[in-house]
């Protein structure tokens, strides 16, 4: 899972870089065939080491064995980083303002419109030419889960692997308080009905809602944005911000009733590895219900390599989809939501051999490359096919590809989302420090005007 980290504003990239004639990396074709470069940051032994390989090892060989056999001569060359995300996307955006750089390169998705915005990416089939709208894949791929590479309605990038948020629980303590060992909450209100349950029995928490400042981004991602998408709303949609909106405030309200109820410990909020901590309380079975992302459940309380193991993981916990604050209330008027992160590769609107760019790129995104990308291994990928075949001996991820993913959302990849988000985190622990919804709302109202440029770029 990638960490998410406070991105660079491409805006205050060096004036220093020259804009120069368009001249992406890739040789042009002609007598001496074509050259195409992927970039990534990921190197052999070191950062994403597994990613640098698949990419030398099998996605060279391959696609240019392929074109070999179509008559075409390709080389694909690799350029590897092993740096800080920040510095790797720094890099990529000097390299893209100065029409350089690789002919298909790896973004984190939380970068997208920051780079479209900056014209450093374009849709891809302005760059890839008619045969992108017809690729294949695009069936295999749920709309919402292409939702990770689109901005303003238009396709940047292919998303590669993603995850999903759900709300587990631990069925021995639901069995002790009365409540179903399978149970699916249908509301806000079924979730607090099963916390006051809970709280009857000694020495348990009974909902953990990452909140507050300490827990980062994953008050926002785990906490904070699925309530808001199950409350109607997005962080930012239709060009505006969220303000101190219905959505936000019934949001707050959810955390207040949480830790003001007595349902949630607030000091956890608080500690700088809360959770952390939280995840071995969980796994010591002292916590009823937990929202966390797939994640959680595949390297948290893995009973066999998680660092806060289960060994009867799989006969304990349990695992619910998010509700909205009522049916019908969510985006697009779902029941149930989510929200889901992850990478895309995009192409150098800048490239001299754009339509075979897009070749290489479709070709990293098909079926059997995605499946040799995993090696094995049990992920969440965004191909349905994909997930059919490498998750079928584990439900919780099958359930995530199959029930959570179709109903997911992302965040805006903007440059002052991590700003907003802050904000956001500062407003849930206004409310667990005992202020009301209310005035929470009103104070994050105030600093996110700030951030985006007036209240005419809110949405109340």
């Amino acid at each position: 899972m990638r960490l998410f980290r406070r991105p660079v504003l491409i805006a205050t990239l060096t004036a220093a870089v020259l804009t120069l004639p368009a001249c992406g990396s890739g040789a042009p074709a002609g007598e001496g065939g074509t050259t195409l470069t992927i970039t990534a940051n990921s190197i052999s032994g070191g950062k994403n080491a597994a990613g640098a390989d698949w990419i030398k090892q099998w996605v060279i060989p391959r696609f240019e064995a392929a074109q070999k056999a179509a008559g075409h001569e390709v080389r694909v060359l690799f350029q590897p980083n092993g740096v800080d995300d920040e510095q790797y996307k720094t890099k990529v955006a000097l390299d893209l303002k100065s029409r350089t750089g690789a002919d298909v390169i790896d973004l984190d998705g939380i970068w997208v419109g920051e780079f479209a915005q900056a014209g450093y990416v374009k849709p891809l089939a302005e760059v890839g030419g008619a045969a992108v709208e017809t690729w294949e894949g695009w069936r295999q791929i749920p709309q919402a889960v292409q939702g990770l590479g689109i901005f303003d309605g238009k396709k940047y990038g292919l998303p590669q692997g993603t995850d999903g948020r759900v709300l587990y629980y631990n069925r021995e303590l639901f069995r002790k308080a009365g409540l179903p060992e399978r149970w699916q909450p249908g509301s806000w209100q079924e979730i607090l009905d099963a916390g006051a349950a809970l709280k009857k029995i000694p020495g348990v928490t009974p909902i953990q809602l990452n909140a507050g400042t300490a827990m980062g981004e994953a008050t926002a991602m785990q906490g904070a944005l699925p309530l808001l998408a199950g409350a109607g709303a997005e962080i930012y949609a239709g060009g505006k911000w969220a303000g101190s909106s219905q959505a936000v405030k019934d949001v707050l309200g959810f955390y207040r009733q949480i830790y003001a109820g007595g349902l949630g410990d607030p000091k956890l909020q608080q500690e700088a590895k809360g959770r952390d901590k939280s995840f071995a309380e969980f796994a010591d079975g002292r916590i009823g219900i937990l929202a966390e992302g797939d994640y959680f459940w595949r390297a948290v309380i893995d009973p066999k390599v998680g660092v806060a193991p289960m060994a009867d993981r799989d006969r304990v916990v349990g695992y619910a989809k998010i509700p909205a604050i009522r049916p019908g209330a969510g985006i697009r008027g779902q029941d149930f939501v989510s929200m889901s992160g992850g990478a895309v590769r995009v192409l150098n609107p800048f490239s001299r051999n754009p339509r075979q760019a897009w070749e290489l790129l479709s070709f990293m995104h098909s079926a059997e490359a995605v499946k040799a990308e995993l090696a094995g291994a049990a992920r969440v990928t965004s191909r349905s096919d994909v997930n059919a075949d490498v998750l079928a001996a584990d439900p919780m991820l099958k359930f995530i590809s199959e029930e959570v993913l179709p109903i997911t959302a992302y965040r805006p990849g903007l440059a002052v989302y991590p700003q907003v988000s802050a904000a956001l985190q500062e407003a849930t622990a206004d409310v667990v420090a005992g202020r009301t919804a209310e005035q929470a709302a009103t104070a994050y109202r105030a600093k996110v005007e700030g951030l985006v440029g007036g209240s005419g770029n809110l949405a109340d």
